[in-house]
């Protein structure tokens, strides 16, 4: 984790799944809900925007990129020699 942040990547995993699909439901909702509500209250349903953006951390694509780094957390892990990189599989996420 630390290293990815150093080499310049990003970290949008949860704790958990569970709660990275909790903040995808309420992210995803509210964004939806911004826009469907627009009729019935306005522009201040518009309100609504910036609370889905912040709890998909970014924009949906984001949110994607999160959950695949959430399930893949303790199987894969990057094993760097010699000046080459590459994905290997731990033996507490190997089946």
């Amino acid at each position: 984790m630390s290293g990815d942040r150093a080499m310049g990547g990003h970290e949008f995993a949860s704790a958990s799944v569970s709660r990275h699909l909790v903040r995808g439901a309420v992210g995803f909702g509210a964004v939806i809900g911004s826009v469907a509500l627009i009729p019935a209250l306005g522009p201040i349903s518009l309100v609504l925007l910036p609370v889905g953006l912040v709890a998909l951390r970014g924009c949906p694509t984001c949110w994607t990129i999160g959950l695949i780094q959430t399930l893949s957390r303790g199987r894969l892990q990057r094993s760097c020699t010699d000046g080459t990189c590459q994905l290997v599989t731990t033996k507490s996420g190997a089946t």
